[in-house]
């Protein structure tokens, strides 16, 4: 894999059982680019040890008054020369591409996931961990992996020249290789001291991180309280923090350093005191003593670089655990015992989809059946019903399940809604159920609880069973707490889209007028061009309101087949909210949409609206008929207390009638 050839075409299924698993998994998907490095390294580093050899030749040359073997060392230092420069040139170029492409699989597995989970991930992992993981730490991660190579070649490469020093002069040989042992003996019991308390570091750095992300996105309501200077302390307080963890692996990673620099030092003395008895002595000539130095001097360079690999190791093996945790990230399928799954996404999909082909089959037949195990049924005509046997929906299974008024139909096996294809549906529920609910419409339910892993049918096809991309075309959900983007107004609907609705429509509809407004004032550089306004990252120069009503411009934008939507009023005000209840039925008018709320304005406008209870759907009419006949749809929506008793003591013991003023005059002259 070349840069250039970057994406990569499929990332594979990484390995996210742990950290150190991860990286293994990357170096095994780089073996070539592996090889290469450390073919180049050995070439690199082999060239650089030659040099003390053609040293000592060229002394010993000189000493014996030797012209030829003079000239021939002068070539062999060019030759050596050259080794250099290319195996120095290629080993960085292909350590670089080593770098990037398995930083570029990280990240793209992360956007993977990222897309697949949407905005459910933060309910998952908390955003300064994403944040974390897809800038800082794949670069750490590709640091590592692209390490291992220049390790290996390193490693190689002192065994040599430890063999090759040994073989050419015993006695310093074996001293050498005494030295470096005893180094290496010497260093690495501080390298698991060293891990520690980088890990503490990046802990408490990521702890900082998220504060003041948290402190910004809070900017506005801090300084409507005036907490501004509380939090300005706490996050003084866990800075400092930061700041003396990162003092304290500085000092150990300093001292390590300056051990390898100060043992080679004393090693290398000892070796050119004990080479200087020898040769005075007569026992090696002069150009081995110059040859063995060369020799030792080098060793300082392999050492470097295994310095480098245990601090880029230390430094990587936590990124790669948090980056494992965000990738095994995956939606729970229900399984047979109840659990999800960890490793058999595909074979429990088959199965989902096999279980739910024969369910349609037992329902064809007439027969009454379970739907979700909440005493939601089917009755022989294809009635659902309620646990009490009332009638919730006439239609049969082939509308519910197969959409046979158009398509469109959307059905929830789980509390038994059921929302018709091309009519605007509400449902009132709680704002927990909500939450559950419009992540089963959109097909990727993240809840662990295996009763709401269930995703909804679409027109008869299970919405979790059908590829991604098509789930996420047919189906838009918006959440209650939409996220808009930093950038140009344009930029923010540039998504994909039918067509069928322009964006001055869709900002129609959504009430946006003052919003656009706001926006061009805010942005001089806009010129009076809505679309060219800017806005700040979460649309945090907004108000909630106004986010909300961007947000559903942008869904309104797309025009999906259906559109499910999570209280996306909450924020507005009551007059701006008539008028998108009332926007928002005509435009989409005969596509399926569906509103989580429990806005009166907005029910008003439903062609139907259902009440969920306790995960079931309750009732089911116009919000009209429900107030007059549902108690509990008229206390959710109403907000009043429900209270049948007092309703039924009224009926019985009615209030007595308020005399009349001539009753009144008539009964203070009696009296």
């Amino acid at each position: 894999m070349q840069i250039r050839d970057l994406p990569y075409p499929d990332p594979g299924v990484p390995d996210v059982r742990s950290g150190f698993r991860l990286l293994l998994w990357l170096g095994r998907g780089q073996l070539g680019g592996q090889l290469k490095a450390l073919a180049w390294g050995v070439l690199h580093l082999a060239a650089i040890a030659s040099f003390p050899v053609v040293a000592g030749v060229a002394v010993n040359a000189v000493v014996d008054r030797s012209g030829d073997r003079l000239a021939l060392t002068g070539a062999l230092l060019l030759a050596v020369t050259l080794a250099v420069a290319v195996g120095e040139t290629m080993l960085h170029r292909v350590a670089v591409t080593n770098w990037i492409t398995a930083a570029a699989r990280v990240q793209q597995l992360l956007a993977r996931r990222t897309a697949e989970l949407g905005a459910t991930l933060t309910r998952r992992v908390a955003a300064g961990e994403v944040v974390a993981v897809s800038t800082g730490d794949i670069e750490r991660i590709g640091w590592c992996v692209e390490a291992v190579s220049r390790f290996s070649a390193a490693l190689l490469t002192t065994l040599g020249v430890c063999a090759a020093l040994t073989v050419y002069q015993p006695q310093l040989g074996l001293l050498a290789c005494a030295g470096m042992l005893a180094l290496a003996l010497t260093v690495l019991p501080l390298l698991p001291r060293a891990t520690r308390r980088a890990d503490v570091q990046r802990e408490r750095a990521g702890r900082a991180t998220e504060l003041a992300a948290d402190t910004v996105a809070g900017l506005r309501v801090l300084r409507g309280i005036g907490g501004e200077d509380l939090f300005l302390t706490r996050y003084r307080a866990v800075s400092q923090q930061a700041r003396h963890a990162a003092v304290r692996t500085a000092r150990m990673w300093s001292f390590i350093e300056a051990l390898q620099v100060a043992l080679p030092g004393l090693l290398l003395v000892g070796v050119v005191w004990y080479g200087t008895r020898l040769a005075l002595e007569g026992r090696i000539a002069v150009g081995e003593l110059v040859t063995v130095y060369g020799a030792v001097t080098f060793l300082l360079v392999p050492l470097q670089l295994f310095s480098e690999f245990a601090m880029s190791y230390s430094f990587s093996r936590p990124s790669a655990a948090r980056a494992a945790r965000v990738l095994a990230l995956r939606r729970p399928e229900a399984t047979d015992a109840g659990s999800a799954s960890a490793g058999g996404d595909a074979d429990d999909a088959g199965r989902r989809a096999s279980d739910g082909e024969k369910g349609e089959k037992e329902a064809s037949d007439g027969e009454r059946r379970a739907l979700d195990g909440k005493g939601q049924v089917l009755d022989s005509e294809g009635a659902v019903l309620n646990s009490e046997g009332a009638v919730l929906d006439s239609k049969g299974p082939e509308a519910l399940r197969e959409g046979s008024a158009g398509r469109g139909g959307l059905y929830d096996p789980v509390t038994g809604l059921h929302a018709p294809p091309g009519r605007l549906t509400a449902v009132v529920c709680d704002p927990d159920a909500a939450g559950r609910l419009a992540e089963r419409l959109g097909g990727h339910p993240l809840s662990v609880s295996p009763e709401s892993a269930a995703s909804a049918v679409l027109d008869g096809a299970p919405l979790d069973a059908m590829p991604l991309e098509q789930a996420r075309t047919r189906v838009l959900v918006q959440d209650k707490d939409p996220v808009l983007l930093s950038g140009t107004l344009a930029e923010l609907f540039d998504v994909p889209a039918s067509g069928a609705v322009p964006a001055e429509q869709a900002l129609e509809t959504a009430q946006c007028a003052d919003v656009l407004t706001a926006l061009v004032q805010g942005s001089p550089d806009a010129e009076g061009d809505p679309m060219r306004a800017r806005i700040t990252e979460r649309g945090r120069s907004l108000s909630g309101g106004q986010r909300q009503r961007l947000a559903l411009a942008r869904s309104l934008l797309t025009d999906p087949e259906v559109l499910v939507l999570d209280e996306p009023t909450s924020a507005v005000d009551s007059h701006t909210e008539a008028r998108i209840a009332r926007a928002l039925g005509q435009l989409r008018s005969g596509r399926t949409t569906v509103v989580l709320t429990s806005s009166p304005l907005l029910l008003d406008r439903a062609d139907h609206a259902v009440l969920i209870l306790d995960g079931t759907a309750a009732a089911s009419g116009t919000h009209h008929e429900l107030l007059r006949s549902d108690a509990a749809y008229r206390a959710a929506v109403t907000r009043a207390p429900e209270n049948h008793e007092s309703e039924r003591h009224r009926t019985e013991n009615p209030r007595p009638k308020e005399p009349s003023p001539h009753e009144r005059e008539h009964r203070t002259a009696r009296a």
